[in-house]
């Protein structure tokens, strides 16, 4: 099941969003992530590659919430590993970040595999 039209449109829209995470025995953790929509699918993507915080906490803990303005929207990742996926998100990236120094980062061979797809919850 996707997310909500009205969710799709304002994270398609949002340049950052803040995605929250959490150890099993600690704290939640927010950090600011980038976010692509296409069509019904969301991703997200670490630059850092498998070693970001955020990204390691997510794996081993998929349930995640994605905050914006004033939404909270509770989420599980998964993997988004297979080529479609990451051509679908690298476009996604370079089309909604277009002219930013940080994309290439975003879409770089070591960035590949850290692509995750959002379903709600």
């Amino acid at each position: 099941m996707p997310f909500p039209p009205d969710v799709l449109a304002e994270l398609a829209a949002a340049k950052e969003v803040e995605i929250e995470t959490r150890r099993p025995d600690g704290p939640p953790h927010r950090t600011i992530v980038w976010v692509v929509v296409d069509g019904e699918d969301v991703f997200v993507r670490s630059w850092r590659g498998a070693s970001a915080r955020w990204y390691r906490e997510a794996t081993a803990n998929p349930r995640i919430v994605v905050h914006h303005a004033d939404r909270r929207i509770e989420a599980r990742v998964e993997p988004a590993t297979d080529p479609a996926s990451v051509a679908r998100a690298s476009a996604g990236y370079r089309r909604k970040y277009a002219g930013d120094p940080a994309t290439p980062a975003m879409v770089r061979d070591e960035a590949l595999p850290t692509t995750l797809r959002l379903t709600p919850t």
